[in-house]
C-alpha cells in the first residue's frame, strides 16, 4: 500500500470564516499534523481556481487524501468529490472539516475559535489518513414515473413528464383529479376563474397517452429503490365501470338516498350516487359505500336497470391490487386546512354563520350550492367581518408558520363580497399583511381602496347578541377593545399536513420537518429531493404555498424526476454498511432498526454450517449507521465511518501538536 499523504486546504470562505479564525495560523498547525504533505489556505476553495489549487497540487505532491476545511460537507462536498475525481484520486478519499458552521459562526473570540479549529482539523485529518477508495454501483432505471397526488401540483408534475416521452401513473385518493384548487371560486391577485385555468389541464392528463389516470385509488405498499421502485395501488370500487360510463347522469334521478356533498363541503346535498363536479375527470360517477342501501345491506338496485344498454353500473366490484415498477415517484399529495373547532373561541360549528375561507369559496363560486350568491340563512349578509392567521402562526394549536395564501385570499374574498354585495361593510382584522408575491401588493392596495376596513387586531371571541354577531377584539393601533356587530365572519384558516400524511411518509421512508410538512433535502440547494433517493416533493405536502409556488415546484419536482429516467442509470451511496459475516451472530437487531428496510438475514454457509447472518442490500442502504450503532457483536461497520476511523478522530483529540 502506497504512503499516505494528505493534502490540507483550508477556506476563507470570503470573511466567514476568516474574520473569525486565523487562518494563517491554522495553515501552519495543519502543515505539522501527522502524514500531512502540503497544507494551504485560499479565499474561495469551492471556485474554480480554488479546485484547480487542489488538483494541482495532488500531482505535484503525489497526494493521495485530500482534508478541505470550509463549510458544512452538504454545501460543497459533491463539488470537492468531483475535483478530486478529475485528478485521478478516489472520490471518497476527502474529507470536510467544518470551520464555519462549527465553529467562526458560534464564536467571537478568535483565539478561542482557531483553537477550536485546530481541534477540528486534527482529528478530521486522523480520520482522512484512514479512509479507503470507495465505488459507487449503478443500477438501470425503469423509465417510469408515479405521482401521488392529482392536484395542480401532481397535474402539472404528470404532465410534465408525460411531454418528455416518459410513462406517468397519477394516482389521486378521491374519484378525479383537480383538488382543492378545483373548489375555488377565483385566484388572487388577476381573479382569474379557478376552474378555467385548472380544466383544460385536467383534459390533458385525461386524454395524454403517456398518463395513465389511477383515480379513486391510493398506494397500499412501495418496496425496491431509485431507479426500481415496485409500487402496490388499490383502487377502490366505484360500482361503476369507467370504460362504459358516458357521464349521462341518467342513473341519478333513480337514486333515492341523499348524503352530505363533499366537493361542496358537506354545504349541499347530493345524491349518494354522483359525479364530484361537471368537470371532473375521469367524467364517470361513483357510488359512496358508505350511504349506498345496496353496498350496506343489499336493499336498492334501483340504478342498475336505468343503465342496462350501457352495463355501466357493477354493484358488485371489488377493489383491486395492481402492481407497477417505476423508476422515480413524485409526492403531491396536498394539505387539509386547518379546523378552526380547536379554535372555540370564535364560535365554529356553534354559529352557521361562521364559515371557514374554503366555504366561502363554495358560496361564491358559480357551481357552489347558492350558484355564486352568498347567501347566509337565505339572506345577503350586509355586515361581514374576515380574521386573518385562524390556526397559522399560533402557538396554542402547534402551527408557528404562515400560510402564506390567507392574507390574499382573505383581501379576494373581500373584493368579492364587494362585487356581489355592494352595499356591504367589510372588516378585516388582522395581525400583519403579507403580500410577498408579484401583483400582491397592488391587489392589496386596491381592496382596501374599495371601502374595506382593515383593522389591525387580535380577536378574542365570536359571540351572539340577538340576531347578529358580535366579534370582540383588541385593536393593536388604538390599543383598545373593540366589538362589530356582524352577519357572516369568515375564517381565513390556514393550511396543515394531510390527516393521512403518515400512511404516505411511512410507506416511502420521508421525514417530517417540526411543522409536520415533509422534509425536504436541503431547503436551499435541494429544495424538491428527499433523504430517499428517487422521491421528491411538489406542492403544499412540503409546505405551504400558493398556485404559482405550486405549479412552479411541480415542474422542478418533474424536471429531477426525469434526470434518471432519462440517463437510464443512477449511481449508488457508497458509504454504506457491510457484514462481517464472522461476527454476525444471526440475532437481527439490525433489521430491526433500519429504516429503509436495506437489512436482512439470510441463510449463509460459516465454516461448513448454515447459519442466519445480516446482509445489506447497498441500493437500498442510506449510511444512517442505526444498525451500526444496534450491532452487539460488532459484525457491523459503516464504510467512511469505522470505528478505527472514529476512535482515531477521538485519540487526535487529546493529542498535543505543540
Amino acid at each position: 500500500m502506497s504512503k499516505t499523504r494528505v493534502g490540507v486546504y483550508i477556506c476563507h470562505c470570503g470573511v466567514n470564516i476568516k474574520s473569525t479564525v486565523d487562518v494563517t495560523k491554522l495553515t501552519e498547525f495543519a502543515s505539522k499534523l501527522p502524514h500531512v504533505s502540503v497544507a494551504k489556505d485560499y479565499i474561495y476553495l469551492c471556485s474554480d481556481p480554488g479546485q484547480e489549487l487542489i488538483k494541482n497540487d495532488i500531482n505535484e505532491f503525489n497526494l493521495n487524501r485530500i482534508v478541505v476545511a470550509a463549510c458544512s460537507p452538504r454545501m460543497h462536498e459533491p463539488t470537492f468529490r468531483k475535483a478530486l475525481r478529475s485528478a485521478g484520486i478516489n472520490p471518497y478519499c476527502l474529507e470536510i472539516a467544518n470551520i464555519r458552521e462549527h465553529c467562526s459562526w458560534v464564536h467571537e473570540d478568535i483565539e478561542k475559535a482557531t483553537k477550536k479549529a485546530e481541534s477540528i482539523l486534527a482529528a478530521t485529518v486522523a480520520k482522512a489518513s484512514l479512509l479507503e477508495p470507495l465505488e459507487e454501483k449503478e443500477v438501470d432505471v425503469i423509465p417510469t414515473a408515479l405521482v401521488l397526488g392529482g392536484g395542480i401540483a401532481g397535474i402539472q408534475a404528470a404532465l410534465d413528464i408525460a411531454d418528455t416521452g416518459f410513462k406517468v401513473y397519477l394516482v389521486e385518493k378521491d374519484p378525479s383529479i383537480g383538488g382543492h384548487m378545483m373548489q375555488l371560486d377565483k385566484t388572487f391577485p388577476t381573479l382569474d376563474c379557478s376552474a378555467c385555468i385548472l380544466t383544460p389541464k385536467m383534459s390533458d392528463v385525461g386524454n395524454h397517452p403517456n398518463i395513465e389516470l389511477l383515480t379513486y385509488s391510493e398506494i397500499t405498499n412501495v418496496g425496491g429503490y431509485v431507479g426500481n421502485f415496485k409500487v402496490t395501488i388499490k383502487k377502490k370500487p366505484r360500482y361503476i365501470i369507467e370504460d362504459k360510463c358516458n357521464g349521462c347522469g341518467n342513473c341519478i334521478s333513480y337514486c333515492p338516498i341523499e348524503m352530505p356533498d363533499p366537493f361542496n363541503l358537506n354545504l349541499s346535498k347530493t345524491k349518494c350516487l354522483y359525479i364530484p363536479f361537471p368537470q371532473a375527470v375521469p367524467a364517470c360517477f361513483v357510488i359512496d359505500p358508505d350511504y349506498c342501501r345496496y353496498t350496506l345491506n343489499r336493499e336498492c338496485k334501483q340504478c342498475e336497470p336505468v343503465c342496462k344498454e350501457l352495463g355501466a353500473i357493477d354493484l358488485k366490484q371489488k377493489e383491486q391490487f395492481i402492481e407497477v415498477d417505476v423508476g422515480t415517484i413524485i409526492v403531491a399529495t396536498g394539505f387539509d386546512t386547518f379546523d378552526p373547532t380547536l379554535k372555540p373561541e370564535l364560535g365554529y360549528g356553534l354559529y352557521p354563520n361562521v364559515i371557514t375561507g374554503l366555504e366561502f369559496e363554495r358560496l361564491s363560486s358559480a357551481s357552489g350550492p347558492t350558484t355564486g350568491d352568498v347567501m347566509i340563512n337565505g339572506k345577503k349578509p350586509k355586515n361581514v367581518v374576515f380574521i386573518h392567521c385562524v390556526g397559522s402562526r399560533d402557538k396554542t394549536v402547534g402551527n408557528e408558520y404562515c400560510s402564506r395564501v390567507c392574507c390574499m385570499y382573505t383581501a379576494k374574498q373581500a373584493h368579492l363580497i364587494k362585487d356581489k354585495i355592494p352595499d356591504a361593510k367589510v372588516t378585516v382584522f388582522y395581525i400583519d399583511v403579507r403580500a410577498f408575491g408579484k401583483g400582491f401588493e397592488e391587489f392589496y392596495d386596491r381592496v382596501k381602496q374599495e371601502g374595506i376596513i382593515y383593522r389591525r387586531g387580535n380577536v378574542a371571541e365570536v359571540y351572539k347578541r340577538g340576531e347578529k354577531l358580535v366579534v370582540k377584539a383588541e385593536d393593536t393601533l388604538l390599543g383598545q377593545l373593540v366589538e362589530v356587530e356582524t352577519d357572516l365572519v369568515v375564517l381565513a384558516v390556514g393550511m396543515v399536513p394531510r390527516a393521512d400524511s403518515n400512511t404516505v411518509n411511512n410507506l416511502l421512508k420521508l421525514s417530517q420537518s417540526s411543522d409536520k410538512f415533509l422534509l425536504e433535502a436541503h431547503p436551499k440547494l435541494r429544495p424538491v429531493d428527499t433523504a430517499s433517493d428517487g422521491i421528491f416533493l411538489a406542492g403544499c405536502c412540503q409546505g405551504p404555498k400558493d398556485i404559482p409556488d405550486t405549479v412552479a415546484q411541480a415542474s422542478a419536482a418533474a424536471s429531477k424526476a426525469c434526470i434518471p429516467l432519462s440517463q437510464g442509470k443512477v449511481r449508488t451511496e457508497a458509504q454504506v454498511a457491510q457484514v462481517n459475516d464472522l461476527l454476525c451472530r444471526g440475532c437481527g437487531f439490525c433489521v430491526e432498526v433500519c429504516p429503509y428496510d436495506a437489512i436482512e438475514l439470510k441463510p449463509t454457509v460459516i465454516a461448513g454450517e448454515t447459519v442466519d447472518v445480516a446482509s445489506v442490500n447497498e441500493v437500498l442502504c442510506k449510511g444512517c449507521g442505526a444498525c451500526v450503532a444496534a450491532c452487539l457483536s460488532g459484525a457491523i461497520q459503516q464504510k467512511s465511518f469505522t470505528d478505527e476511523q472514529l476512535l482515531s478522530m477521538i485519540a487526535s483529540l487529546g493529542e498535543s501538536y505543540e
